[in-house]
């Protein structure tokens, strides 16, 4: 079995690449699924002084009040050693600090950028991780001391923010409650320990860590807490000497302090004989053997998550797409394999696997039945305009038997009415195709990465379209030309037979220019005419979908693949020309997929080697 050090470290690493790559937040990050150690306690319990006993290093911004007000996540990483300490911030990863009074200016630095000089909270993180060969791998989070009132400056609600954030950390199933107590306050009254009693009522994450032995009043001592029995925990109580105000104005290093907090208990005549079980150094120790036992009996349950995410990201990236070849049949294969993506998304909305194509047989079906009926036939064929027609086809020599050359012109003209509602059909049709090209790829999901690629197909598909649209125009066209260039006589010769029963169109009574042989007149051009309505109505949807819809789904882009293969590689590449921010992505997702498969390995080659 891999040894304590081995294991901590190695979840210290996953912890900080996790951090590093932005992968720490939510509930099913690997982040969270790894333990870590969050410290609680009041104000001014003594929190800054356990932390910086355990790192070996004065390192927190100090002062009355409330002076954490982010949390810090301090990842400690141990070094060999002799070799130099040194720390780093997540927000400024390219600089060393070798000096811990910049760290501590730095992380004042940085909570004011957040929250201002002022005495406002934010649950915005600081991520700090220290190098030194005089500590332990652990993650411990510095969280800020809760408190009962609000004071000048803080607003109403800051004892309830801060107790939200608080429990936004401890409530997590994998969390380590560092609960901090003050000696010489009474445990009965402790902020730590009535929280940790309540987000872990059985005590199984908490440990107990009483500070300020030494300030406790002569003749009194803690040890009914110490020993468990004021308060029991699964975990036995820590007690620690925190540096006096003294040895911090004499700026007596944290390596000082420690030996002389050893001396303290070894010395002692209340707690001499739990010397071996107190102290910031035994602490750390104590943290870091519980830690050890929590992620080996937590390996399965981790791999099983790392696996997960491992599909789930693999399947992301397919999603989005793998990274193309540089060279030019790479290029060319992954353009056409786009365009004929777009063009399956395309035919579903026009064969109904997708919405939208029904809108054409809308056209056919309301629209140009209904400009057909508006046409203003009624004026057309009206008395007063038949009579006009009929007049003005005569000439100076009145027709002897029919009016055929005013028949033809009002034919003539009625016809040519149809064309309105024939290049409306085409357009209209067009337009569909048009809105079916745009929602093809928004929804061709290959596609969106390449916005150049995207334009390309666009105005490709466009231009075909409007070809399209231009011979789809010239037919429906020819057909109306069709039927005035030559009418159907069989219609016209049954006319008189049956329009003329009972009566002598050739007696002295008939005049050519009565108002009943106008009105015969119009009502046999209206019937011609609603023939051939009938006939258009069916005609014309069968052209337009001939030139129109068939030819779109035929040979949509078939230009553009010809243009395509006379392309060079740059130009190729120039289509391939993916949006920043799904390469970004894909890159952050690449990288987290390589921590996720590296974490796998590791943690199997050290676990279980």
């Amino acid at each position: 079995m891999a040894t304590m050090e081995s294991l901590i470290g190695l979840v210290n690493r996953i912890q900080r690449a996790c951090t590093v790559l932005g992968d720490h937040g939510g509930d099913g990050s690997l982040w969270e699924a790894l333990p870590s150690v969050a410290v609680v306690g009041g104000q001014s319990s003594g929190k800054s002084s356990v932390l910086e006993s355990i790192v070996g290093r004065d390192f927190l911004p100090r002062g009355s009040g409330i002076v954490t007000r982010r949390p810090l996540v301090l990842q400690l990483h141990k070094l060999e050693s002799g070799k130099s300490e040194y720390g780093e911030f997540l927000h400024a990863s390219k600089k060393k600090f070798n000096d811990f009074a910049a760290i501590r200016k730095e992380i004042q630095d940085e909570t004011d950028r957040i929250t201002g000089k002022s005495k406002q909270i934010s649950n915005i993180p600081i991520h700090l991780s220290v190098y030194s060969p005089n500590v332990v791998n652990l993650t411990l989070i510095d969280l800020p001391g809760m408190t009962k009132v609000a004071v000048e400056g803080q607003p109403d609600s800051i004892v309830e923010d801060i107790d939200n954030m608080v429990r936004s950390y401890v409530e997590k199933p994998n969390c380590i409650i560092l609960a901090i107590s003050p000696a010489n306050q009474d445990i009965a009254t402790s902020d730590a320990i009535k929280l940790a009693r309540e987000v872990d009522p059985t005590g199984e994450r908490t440990f107990g860590v009483l500070t300020k032995l030494d300030l406790m009043d002569k003749g009194t001592n803690a040890l009914d807490v110490l020993e468990g029995r004021s308060y029991r925990l699964q975990h036995p109580w820590v007690g620690i000497v925190n540096r006096s105000q003294a040895d911090i104005n004499k700026n007596v290093d944290m390596i000082a302090a420690r030996h002389k907090e050893r001396e303290y208990f070894e010395s002692s005549p209340d707690y001499g004989h739990l010397a071996s079980k107190m102290g910031s150094e035994y602490l750390a120790k104590l943290l870091s053997q519980h830690l050890e036992a929590v992620i080996k009996a937590r390996i399965p349950s981790i791999i099983a998550l790392i696996n997960k995410t491992i599909d789930e990201l693999e399947a992301e990236l397919d999603r989005l797409g793998r990274p193309i070849g540089p060279e030019g049949g790479a290029q060319l294969y992954t353009i056409l394999e786009m365009c004929r993506a777009f063009d399956r998304v395309f035919k579903e909305h026009l064969d109904g696997g997708r919405p939208g194509g029904d809108r054409i047989y809308g056209v056919f079906d309301n629209q140009l039945p209904a400009a057909l009926r508006k046409l203003p036939f009624d004026r057309h064929l009206s008395l007063q305009n038949v009579r006009k027609v009929v007049s003005e086809a005569d000439g100076y020599q009145p027709h002897l038997i029919a009016p055929e050359q005013g028949y033809r012109r009002l034919i003539d003209g009625s016809l040519g009415f149809f064309k309105g509602p024939a290049e409306a059909s085409v357009d209209a049709v067009h337009f569909v195709l048009k809105e079916l090209v745009r929602k093809s790829i928004a929804e061709t999901q290959e596609l969106k990465r390449f916005p150049s690629l995207q334009a390309d197909i666009a105005a490709a598909a466009t231009e075909a379209l409007e070809r399209f649209r231009d011979e789809s125009r010239k037919t429906v066209l020819r057909l109306v030309e069709m039927e005035s260039s030559y009418l159907t006589v069989e219609f016209f010769r049954k006319l008189p037979t049956e329009g003329e029963k009972g009566s002598n169109p050739t007696g002295p009574t008939m005049d050519r220019y009565s108002e009943s042989h106008l009105r015969r007149i119009g009502s046999n051009v209206s019937a011609y005419v609603g023939m051939v309505c009938e006939t258009l109505k069916n005609s014309i949807p069968k052209a337009v979908v001939y030139c129109q819809v068939r030819e779109a789904k035929r040979s949509l882009l078939n230009h553009f693949y010809s243009q395509v293969g006379r392309r060079e590689k740059q130009q190729l590449g120039a289509m391939l020309d993916e949006d920043p921010g799904l390469m970004d992505k894909r890159e952050s997702i690449a990288r987290r997929l390589e921590l996720y498969k590296s974490a796998r390995d590791e943690i199997d080659a050290v676990a279980w080697k």
